[in-house]
């Protein structure tokens, strides 16, 4: 059982960056492979980016080459660097974590980038 719990959400304007954190309780953490997922409010749910056990990333494709995923796996923690935000970045933004039959969602933090 995995709990997680975001953090680091808020309002930004364009052009700016946030750090979003996702605390996570368990065991065997280093397993697991985690993501960072957004919805925003009409869409559906989408792959921010993606980290396996052994740090192989992933990106969407609106992403690459401004946010920039991460963890910390003494700290249990997950993180995801976002550079020049965009008004289209604005969505909560959900963590998850996965590891065979086992699929874990945080409660999602919401990020709005406005002037």
């Amino acid at each position: 059982q995995v709990q997680l719990v975001e953090s680091g959400g808020g309002l930004v304007q364009p052009g700016g960056s946030l750090r979003l954190s996702c605390a996570a309780s368990g065991s065997r953490f280093y397993l697991y492979t985690m993501g960072w997922y957004r919805q925003a409010p009409g869409k559906q749910r989408e792959l921010v980016a993606s980290i396996t056990g052994d740090s192989t990333t992933n990106y969407g494709d609106s992403v690459k080459g401004r946010f920039t995923i991460s963890r910390d796996n003494t700290k249990k923690t997950l993180y995801l660097q976002m550079n020049s935000l965009k008004r289209e970045d604005t969505a909560i933004y959900y963590c998850k974590a996965s590891w065979g039959s086992g699929i874990y969602w945080g409660q999602g933090t919401q990020v709005t980038v406005s002037s």
